[in-house]
């Protein structure tokens, strides 16, 4: 019998399925941090979003009224991505699920790593996954959906919004 715990487990497992890009460069960096940025500036959310190829960031923005922490919690949950190649949602909700945490379970250090909802796998198609979409400031769950949102918004448009880019 599957628990509600399991089932909420595969529900963030199998939606990166439906999250693959057929490719990733700055400007679609750039776009989809803009619709994070127009959600975030309509609903008063005060978030940092970081958007990274492994080392090499495309995107980062600080809305006022973050402070540096937001930018430590950025690289916290982007470090478990890269290092799991899954979100950081998925790793948080298995590691509660079993009662143990990153440190106990893979002796990963709490200053580098945060298993907490608000950073994706960015996912080419025929080549794997490339980096992170992160977003933090709100809870878990809201961080991990506006990321969702963002990534869905953008492969629904087909990349039509980056016509416009001329650079």
């Amino acid at each position: 019998m599957i628990t509600i715990n399991e089932t909420i487990i595969e529900k963030y497992k199998d939606e990166l399925n439906d999250l693959v890009f057929d490719n990733f460069n700055s400007k679609i960096a750039l776009t989809i941090g803009n619709y994070i940025i127009d959600i975030a500036k309509k609903n008063g959310y005060a978030i940092t979003i970081d958007i990274s190829k492994f080392n090499h960031q495309l995107f980062h923005f600080s809305f006022d009224g973050t402070t540096p922490d937001k930018d430590l919690w950025i690289i916290r949950k982007r470090n478990v991505v890269h290092h799991f190649f899954t979100s950081s949602i998925y790793i948080a909700k298995k590691l509660e699920k079993d009662g143990t945490n990153l440190f106990d379970k893979y002796g990963l250090p709490v200053d580098e790593y945060s298993a907490t909802g608000g950073s994706v796998p960015i996912i080419v198609r025929n080549t794997g996954i490339i980096g992170s979409i992160t977003v933090a400031g709100l809870k878990p769950e809201e961080d991990h959906n506006l990321v969702i949102y963002a990534i869905k918004k953008f492969l629904k448009s087909k990349g039509d919004e980056l016509d416009g880019f001329n650079f």
